[in-house]
């Protein structure tokens, strides 16, 4: 049986890594795409090569990614993002792809971003839309990162508002401290689990 690939996504600050977790305690992979994205633009030769070309020898920095030399160069060109993008993305995509072929559990999980920015959401059974209201998320981006509420908000202003993103009909779980995360985890696995 080959299980179902379910992704996590929702605006910076909604609480996706709690959902995250809540899955992992209860026994069911998940895959972090951003995490995923790191390790191999630090440790997949083939990829590391494409980003020197995008971005010079100063992309790397004693055999790690230069962070601040990459982050200079996106914010003055939007391009090289997207360049950036399209040599990561299909790498974490055909990463994950593996590890759901290689999972013997009925679901595994996808913690991503921007699944519906980059149309990745096509790839996957489900989607889980975690949701806060914006001025939660932007406390819990101002805490996490260590960042000005200026930054946060610059930073939801180029993602999808989950306005947008609702209109996909993902499942929603709201995890903005008013209702319980756990039962709406639950409700998820008794509607959608194949096991069940």
């Amino acid at each position: 049986m080959t299980a179902l690939k379910v992704g996590i996504t929702g605006g910076i600050g909604a609480g996706k890594s709690i959902v995250s977790q809540i899955f992992e305690h209860l026994g069911y992979p998940v895959f972090n795409s951003d995490q995923v994205a790191k390790d191999l633009m630090v440790n997949n030769s083939e990829l590391k090569q494409q980003i020197i070309a995008l971005f010079g020898e100063q992309a790397y920095e004693n055999n790690q990614l230069n962070r601040a030399h990459l982050s200079a160069i996106v914010f003055k060109d939007k391009s090289k993002i997207e360049a950036l993008n399209q040599i990561v993305h299909p790498a974490v995509r055909a990463a994950f792809d593996q590890a759901a072929k290689n999972s013997s559990a009925p679901m595994i999980f996808n913690e991503a971003a921007i699944l519906y920015e980059t149309g990745a959401y096509k790839n996957f059974d489900h989607i889980i839309l975690v949701t806060a209201d914006e001025d939660i998320k932007i406390q819990r981006t101002m805490a996490r990162d260590k960042v000005t509420e200026e930054a946060v908000k610059a930073r939801l202003a180029n993602q999808m508002s989950d306005a947008e993103k609702r209109s996909f009909a993902p499942f929603e779980i709201i995890n903005d401290g008013s209702q319980l995360v756990l039962p709406q985890v639950l409700s998820f696995i008794a509607n959608y689990s194949t096991s069940s």
